[in-house]
């Protein structure tokens, strides 16, 4: 389990996006599309097509982070746009610690995946 400060901002890419993407593809695709600067300690996540794989784009003041977890079955709960043309949402840590262990934001219960014991 992922454990987030409160005063962390965490923004999510609505659209998929090509998990191919490394380092430099997600730093443009915060600053492109997002217009972002992703060196102002927020975290960007975003996911596949499928929602079964997620990454996470993270600067800590000496270096960017990139984690990525996939899911052996199951796909995350997505968060869905609120307004067209919406590119990203805003969500508190607590929502990304609950989204990465499988909560369904909008009934608040658990998805079924896999687990490995």
């Amino acid at each position: 389990m992922l454990s987030f400060s409160g005063g962390l901002r965490v923004f999510v890419a609505i659209d998929p996006c090509d998990m191919r993407k490394g380092f430099n593809g997600l730093y443009a695709l915060v600053t492109e599309r997002f217009g972002e600067e992703p060196r102002n300690g927020a975290l960007f996540v975003f996911t596949n097509r499928r929602h079964n794989r997620l990454k996470i784009l993270f600067w800590d003041r000496t270096g960017l982070w990139v984690c990525t977890k996939r899911l052996e079955d199951g796909s995350f709960s997505w968060p869905q746009a609120t307004e067209p043309g919406q590119l990203k949402i805003s969500l508190t840590p607590e929502a990304l610690t609950m989204l990465t262990d499988g909560v369904d934001l909008r009934g608040a219960k658990l998805r079924p995946w896999y687990q490995c014991e």
